[in-house]
């Protein structure tokens, strides 16, 4: 999407979808969705429509099959908004972002474990050799004591 016009086209492809699933959309598959992004090709013929659902997974399969029997409906009503010349083809793509994000925290949280793990043995921990292993400039005292 490199061309500033088709941003905001998909900006407005974005908003007409959202606005449409909060209005016009009655079927009662669809479940509580929220369209996350809208990516267009570079020639402005395919628009691809990320979108998250909030619930388990026989509710994203309700909303998916809802999504595909109302993209004719959707992508007709966008062309009529939009004017124009060419109408992009719309597919609707479930968005991973809950999901990684979840798998993120995870791995956080795992982390935070480890780190405090590792903080809990050392705390009571002392040096194997001396507490300061860095030599230091010879004192006077002790060249004198060498001798």
């Amino acid at each position: 999407m490199g061309n500033p016009r088709y941003i905001k086209v998909a900006e407005q492809i974005k908003v007409i979808v959202a606005d449409m699933l909060e209005r016009r959309i009655k079927d009662p598959r669809l479940g509580f969705v929220t369209i996350t992004d809208v990516r267009l090709t570079g020639d402005g013929r395919e628009a691809t429509v990320f979108y998250t659902v909030l619930g388990d997974d026989s509710e994203r399969v309700a909303t998916a099959a809802a999504l595909a029997s109302a993209k004719g409906l959707i992508r007709s009503t966008v062309g009529k908004q939009l004017g124009m010349k060419f109408t992009p083809t719309i597919e609707f793509i479930l968005d991973a972002v809950p999901e990684t994000a979840a798998e993120m925290d995870a791995l956080l949280k795992a982390a935070r474990a480890s780190d405090a793990d590792v903080a809990a043995r050392s705390a009571g921990a002392s040096y194997a050799g001396e507490a300061d292993p860095y030599r230091k400039p010879a004192d006077e005292d002790d060249v004198d004591d060498e001798a």
